[in-house]
């Protein structure tokens, strides 16, 4: 295809075209004879994704990052650049999701008070803006495409992030007693550890990840569950659609104010009367986080105190008030010093 004919395909202009392969994101082949630029359906479906990377407000230089220079295996990579597009959509569509139930709750304010004052417009707006932010702020700081390969090994060797792992595991599928003909879903799946086990248990799963190498070795482990590259953030299915959601080791990648955003993303994919279980590295409450750092800090134990610094320890206090506000029932369990399982079920 050449350049003028992958323009009119995507409706933007050659210079566009040229301006990304200046940047070094697009590598059309040239042709020896006149240096025309020739580019095959792997170049279009980049491109594709590096336009909708930079509508959703990605700089080029993430966008670098996030796509691969080169790969011999290009169903492989045409693949990913989908998934990276769905996950990007989604996102917008829970963007345009929040605008609409903003948009929604200036008319009834108009509609049954007559009158829509400044502040609240202000307040809504916002509301809506801060949302949308909160959304697009997470960034994987731990490198977990660089972790996967040793993942399996590491949680099996790691007595700090992962102590009493397999027993974590292990009570997740005891509280969540899943039952056949239900169907769920692994958020942070990594490489498939505990969706492995409802597998083994015949309950169809799927799972998200933001990290694709951590996919293609859960893939590899479990070629029957379904994958698709996602977050907390955006999950990438349309409302109602699983019987539970189960997390473990991975809620303490996003911050506070994410968690909040997580929780509703769980909610919407969840069915009526879905529950959800969460195993975690968390302190009950803010005071218990500062008392630990300091015993750590007597103890001249700073590795320790620097993974918790690094990444968002929740406290299963404020994940217990978020749950019964929202008309859950819960029951949890502390596994060991940082180790907290949290089980919540809808009453209404």
């Amino acid at each position: 295809m050449k350049i003028k004919e992958l323009a009119e395909k995507l409706n933007i202009s050659p210079r566009t075209i040229r301006f990304y392969e200046q940047k070094g994101l697009i590598f059309p082949h040239k042709q020896e004879h006149n240096l025309y630029r020739r580019f095959t359906e792997k170049e279009v479906w980049r491109l594709q994704t590096i336009i909708s990377l930079r509508e959703a407000g990605m700089t080029i230089e993430d966008i670098k990052k996030a796509l691969p220079q080169a790969d011999d295996e290009v169903t492989e990579q045409l693949q990913y650049y989908l998934e990276m597009q769905r996950s990007i959509i989604f996102s917008q569509w829970l963007e345009l999701k929040q605008i609409i139930e903003t948009t929604d709750t200036m008319i009834d304010l108009l509609k049954y008070q007559q009158t829509l004052p400044l502040d609240d417009i202000f307040l809504l707006a916002e509301g809506s803006k801060r949302l949308r932010e909160t959304r697009k702020n997470w960034n994987d700081k731990w490198n977990f495409d660089h972790q996967a390969l040793n993942h399996d090994n590491n949680v099996v060797n790691n007595d700090r992030e992962y102590k009493d792992y397999e027993k974590a595991l292990q009570t997740t599928i005891d509280w969540v007693a899943p039952k056949a003909g239900e169907r769920g879903l692994d958020i942070g799946t990594g490489t498939g550890n505990l969706a492995g086990k409802f597998l083994d248990k015949g309950i169809p799963m799927a799972g998200i990840d933001q990290s694709k190498e951590m996919l293609k070795h859960c893939g590899r482990k479990h070629p029957q569950m379904e994958l698709k590259l996602g977050n907390f953030l955006a999950i990438p299915y349309l409302d109602g659609q699983f019987d539970f959601i189960v997390s473990s080791f991975a809620l303490h990648h996003i911050s506070d104010e994410q968690k909040i955003l997580a929780l509703g993303e769980m909610r919407r994919v969840l069915k009526p009367h879905g529950r959800i279980c969460i195993t975690d590295l968390m302190f009950e409450n803010d005071d218990q986080k500062v008392q630990y750092i300091a015993d750590l800090e007597r103890q001249g134990r700073t590795d320790d105190i620097q993974l918790i610094l690094n990444a968002y320890y929740a406290t299963s206090s404020t994940l217990l008030s978020w749950f019964d506000e929202n008309g859950y029932i819960t029951k949890h369990k502390q596994l060991n010093e940082l180790l907290t399982m949290v089980y919540a079920v809808p009453i209404r």
